[in-house]
């Protein structure tokens, strides 16, 4: 079975504090009739830092969406290749062991894909496929979890790459006062992650099953409104209650697998916020330190969208994992109302695995060949 193996995250070098967001929320917007309440809002999030791609001053400032897009590029440009390279040295993989690239972002947009650009620069094959997911918001690195699983089902053989590149920053409108949007002033930041999911051998999450539920008339809770000005994101106040519907849907989900969601081994869950964590570990029976690593990564580096729940997963490797057979699940909540779900247990690849791989490598490529012509 396919195998999520260790992610390799990177967030960029400025930082800012919530001491500071909140110092200049009361200074940008002094005279907002509920600057209170967005003060509040801020502080609850938990969110201790937050890494962005420039200094703040760049950051408050809108050149106009044409300049936020092209430094969406050269950013992604100069920072994905080394969290890729990464990535492939964790899953123990060459760049022309790799089949798939599926590359999620919801903060830029490119044509061709940065996944032709990393095609072309890093030496994959030409023949690597390629899947583009641009408009599942901070569901994406579940969903991307899930079609990776879904390709190494049909090709057990197959070997795919995940990048998530989110420069959340680069949304920033300071023309947006409402105050879902100086939330998201405050929760928000910048953030790369990537992994393989190994169709063969690996250490990390043995994929058993996944799936995906939207929420019936919530297509309008998180959105964009574009503008000439670029993406100007919507946020309803009913989004953080939203655990409440998902969780049956987590629950099925374990169900069908002969499984129950309350009694699992670890969690790896998107952290929109800390409502989110604190509902689920209600509605679901879990104790809250169930979702510990979720959570470090919301304090740590606020909400990274799509990137959350590959970094909150490179966090339980560096805790040591857990044991073999570890039953495990993994969920993204974005845009739609949806969730994109996994379920899957813990995998440690053994020495004869590896002499296997080694002795057998030119036959695999010859069997990968055939996948790609298929």
């Amino acid at each position: 079975m396919a195998t999520l193996c260790r992610p390799s995250v990177s967030v960029p070098e400025h930082v800012i504090t919530m001491e500071e967001t909140l110092e200049l929320a009361r200074r940008r917007h002094a005279g907002h009739p509920q600057l209170p309440l967005v003060l509040r809002l801020i502080e609850n999030t938990g969110v201790r830092t937050r890494h962005i791609v420039q200094p703040i001053e760049e950051t408050l400032k809108h050149p106009g969406f044409e300049d936020r897009n092209k430094l969406y590029a050269r950013e992604a440009k100069s920072r994905v290749p080394a969290v890729v390279q990464r990535a492939l040295d964790g899953a123990e993989l060459l760049t022309t062991d790799i089949d798939v690239i599926v590359y999620v972002s919801c903060t830029g947009f490119m044509m061709p894909s940065l996944t032709a650009w990393l095609i072309n620069e890093m030496g994959f094959d030409s023949t690597t496929r390629q899947i583009p997911i641009a408009q599942l918001g901070c569901a994406a690195g579940g969903a991307a979890v899930n079609r990776a699983h879904d390709f190494c089902t049909a090709y057990p053989e197959a070997n795919v790459l995940i990048v998530a590149c989110e420069f959340c920053s680069l949304c920033y409108q300071p023309t947006d006062v409402g105050v879902g949007s100086l939330l998201s002033n405050g929760l928000f930041g910048d953030g790369i992650a990537a992994a393989v999911v190994r169709g063969q051998g690996g250490t990390g999450v043995r994929l058993e099953r996944n799936g995906s539920y939207l929420i019936p008339g919530t297509e309008e809770w998180i959105m964009y409104d574009v503008k000439a000005t670029g993406f100007h994101f919507l946020l309803d106040k009913r989004v953080p209650a939203t655990m409440e519907p998902l969780a049956p849907a987590l629950k099925s989900l374990a169900g069908e697998h002969g499984w129950d969601a309350a009694d699992l081994d670890f969690y790896i869950v998107h952290a929109g916020g800390p409502r989110i964590l604190d509902d689920l570990s209600t509605f679901l029976q879990v104790d809250p330190h169930a979702f510990r690593f979720s959570r470090a990564t919301l304090t740590e580096y606020g909400n990274i969208a799509s990137a959350v729940v590959l970094d909150a997963l490179r966090r339980l490797f560096d805790e040591g994992g857990v044991q073999e057979g570890a039953r495990g699940l993994l969920a993204g909540f974005g845009p739609g109302i949806t969730a994109e779900m996994s379920l899957g247990c813990w995998q440690t690849a053994d020495a004869r695995q590896d002499v296997r791989r080694g002795m057998t490598r030119d036959v695999s490529r010859g069997v990968k060949r055939r996948v790609r012509q298929s």
